[in-house]
C-alpha cells in the first residue's frame, strides 16, 4: 500500500472467505432492499412480477435512492437513474457477485468467536477515487455513486463490468487514532475477467490503481459505519492484537458486505501489516 496514497491491496489469494458489504450509507444493497423486501410488501402481485417492474421504472427506484440518501444529508441526481438501474436489473441475487479472493494465514478466536482473521490479499487492479465532502458519510456516499457509474458502463468498453465485494473505503485518522479525517478513498476491485486489462473510466477523477500483496488484520463487526463507530472498532481491534507495531498507525480499510440500511450490517475493520 501506498501508505499517503489511496492503495491498500488487491485480491487474488487462494481461500476466499465470504466475509461479513460496502461502508458507505448507499450502495447496491439498499437497491436489493427496495427490490425485494420492500415490493414483497406491497401486495400487488409476486416477487418476480413487481421486480420485473421496476426494472422497467427506473424513476421510482431513483426516488427511492434520493429518500434513503436526504436522511445523510446526500443529494442524489437523476443522472444516476440509469445506473441504479443496471445494478438492480443485474443483482437480484447474491450468485453472481465476486468476493475479493485471499489467502487465510491465521485466525484468533476465544470462546468460539473469531476475533480477527490475518490475510494475504495479492496484487490486483482497484478503480478508486478520493473524496472529501464536509462529512465522512457524505464522502462515501459521493465516491459509491461515482464508481457505481463507472460499473455501470462509463468505461472505456461500455458495457456493465460486475459487482466484486467487499467495496472497501480506505480511512485515515491522526497519529493517536482519535480523529478521522474526512477524505476517504472508495475503492472496487475490477472482477476476475477484467484484471489483465482493466476498462478506462470516463470520470478522470476515478484511478485505476494496481495494489501490491498486503498482509491485513481483519476484525468482523455489525452494524452503522460512521466517524464515531469505526474510530469505536479501530481501538476495539488493537487492544485485540499483541501489538501494533507491526501495523500501518494512521491508514484503515473499513470493508462493507451486505446492505447498510440493516440494522445489523456486517463489516470488517481492516490493519494493514508494514511490509
Amino acid at each position: 500500500m501506498d501508505r499517503g496514497g489511496c492503495q491498500m491491496s488487491g485480491g487474488g489469494g487462494g481461500g476466499d472467505r465470504s466475509g461479513p458489504e460496502q461502508s458507505g450509507m448507499i450502495t447496491l444493497e439498499d437497491l436489493e432492499s427496495f427490490s425485494e423486501d420492500q415490493l414483497s410488501d406491497s401486495g400487488n402481485g409476486s416477487l418476480e412480477e413487481e421486480a420485473e417492474t421496476m426494472e422497467e421504472d427506473d424513476g421510482r427506484l431513483l426516488h427511492y435512492w434520493q429518500d434513503v440518501a436526504r436522511g445523510h444529508q446526500v443529494e442524489v441526481a437523476q443522472d444516476m437513474a440509469e445506473p441504479i438501474q443496471q445494478l438492480t436489473s443485474n443483482n437480484h441475487g447474491r450468485s453472481n457477485r465476486e468476493h475479493v479472493p485471499f489467502t487465510l494465514l491465521a485466525r484468533k478466536e476465544k470462546c468460539g468467536e473469531l476475533l480477527f482473521e490475518r490475510r494475504q490479499y495479492e496484487k490486483g487492479h482497484w478503480a478508486c477515487i478520493r473524496m472529501r465532502e464536509d462529512t465522512y458519510e457524505q464522502s462515501i456516499c459521493y465516491g459509491f455513486m461515482r464508481i457505481m457509474k463507472y460499473i455501470c458502463q462509463q468505461n472505456s468498453v461500455g458495457d456493465y463490468l460486475g459487482m466484486t465485494l467487499p467495496i472497501v473505503t480506505v480511512v485515515r485518522t491522526n497519529e493517536n487514532q482519535a480523529m478521522l479525517s474526512h477524505e476517504v478513498t472508495v475503492a472496487y476491485f475490477l472482477p476476475a475477467e477484467h484484471q489483465a486489462q482493466p476498462p478506462q473510466p470516463t470520470d478522470s477523477e476515478i484511478v485505476i490503481e494496481i495494489w501490491p500483496t498486503t498482509t491485513v488484520y481483519a476484525r468482523p463487526f455489525s452494524g452503522p459505519t460512521n466517524e464515531v463507530t469505526i474510530i469505536d472498532q479501530i481501538s476495539a481491534m488493537a487492544e485485540l492484537l499483541d501489538s501494533t507495531d507491526m501495523c500501518v498507525h494512521d491508514s484503515f480499510i473499513v470493508a462493507g458486505y451486505t446492505n447498510p440500511a440493516h440494522s445489523q450490517r456486517q463489516n470488517e475493520i481492516w490493519f494493514l501489516e508494514r511490509p
